[in-house]
């Protein structure tokens, strides 16, 4: 009984290291279906900052068994702000669907990136004089009641094809201490991807338990600031922080709970799709985590050796490489 007990022990404890074990090292980009990247490159680089650090073309089996994408030919532009990419893709074929005229802030298939400025008045003033789409009415100053959130000031928008983006301003003490180092640069960062999920507890048995993110914090935010920031009346979020080098935030609507599930049939090619590139430093780890096998990608064209797509509970992709 007592070799049973200890043996008990040690597989309790062999188990808990594993879930603690970080598979998944950092997140390598944020990525999402463009329609035409000229106008898209143009955009990021000329009203965001965003720098160009790759632009390749690629095809092949290979990429069409990773995108599940048949016959393939992309466009692939990596873009650069701070220490964060962004990378744009272009499906030259086959062309995919037209976002939904209707998205909304709490529909599933919600993903953004939050780009950080050093001044917020001025950084809406640039992007109201590029006359970008809103979906704020204007930067709103979340209320000093909520603790983790007070004076955090934010602002959404969409760029030439829809997607949904975030200015974010951190007051002294809030955010990553980064964000608050000296700089003339208006735009600085990216500080996190945001996606909207049907039920957080569901969404950390994978991201925190399966991939290895940790939790950073978290917040429940309502209040009119709220509504107008995300365009959604009654907005009331849990919102849950997740770091693995950088982050992902969930977004779970307690309020209303009307936002629609993926499209059906939604794929790479589509202009809703978004893509989180994530990097583990374990080759075997790509068998334990994909749903599919890894694929070997030809000359690291795309910066990796071999990947494998995942969806999360909610359907949003997810791309996990080793370098």
């Amino acid at each position: 009984m007592k070799r049973l007990g200890l043996l008990l022990a040690c597989a309790l404890l062999a188990a808990s290291a594993w879930a603690g074990e970080a598979r998944v090292r950092a997140v390598d980009a944020i990525g999402m279906t463009v329609s035409d990247t000229e106008r898209s490159v143009d955009f990021y680089s000329h009203v965001l900052g965003f720098k160009v650090v790759s632009d390749v073309e690629v095809t092949g089996e290979a990429y069409e068994q990773l995108r599940n994408v048949f016959p393939i030919r992309m466009r692939v532009v990596r873009l650069q702000l701070g220490h964060e990419s962004l990378e744009l893709t272009e499906y030259l074929a086959p062309k995919g669907r037209p976002a939904p005229a209707d998205a909304r802030s709490n529909d599933r298939w919600f993903q953004h990136v939050a780009i950080v400025v050093r001044d917020m008045d001025r950084a809406y003033q640039r992007l109201h004089g590029q006359r970008v789409t809103h979906v704020s009415s204007e930067p709103q100053r979340l209320p000093d009641w909520n603790p983790n959130a007070g004076g955090i000031r934010a602002f959404y928008f969409r760029d030439p094809d829809g997607h949904p983006l975030e200015l974010i301003w951190f007051p002294p003490g809030k955010g990553d201490p980064r964000w608050q180092q000296p700089t003339d640069e208006l735009f600085l960062g990216i500080d996190h991807t945001a996606i909207a999920v049907g039920d957080t507890k569901k969404s950390l048995a994978f991201y925190r338990d399966r991939l290895g993110f940790r939790v950073a914090g978290g917040s429940e935010n309502s209040g009119p600031e709220q509504e107008r920031l995300n365009a959604v009346r009654g907005a009331h979020l849990r919102i849950t922080s997740l770091r693995a080098a950088d982050g992902i935030e969930f977004l779970e609507y307690l309020a209303p709970r009307s936002g629609r599930p993926f499209p059906a049939g939604e794929r790479a090619n589509d202009l809703v799709h978004w893509q989180t590139r994530l990097v583990t430093g374990d080759g075997a780890a790509l068998e334990k985590l994909g749903q599919r096998r890894p694929v070997a990608v030809p000359r690291h064209e795309l910066g990796f050796a071999r990947g494998v797509a995942v969806r999360d509970p909610d359907g949003h992709a997810l791309e996990i490489v080793a370098p």
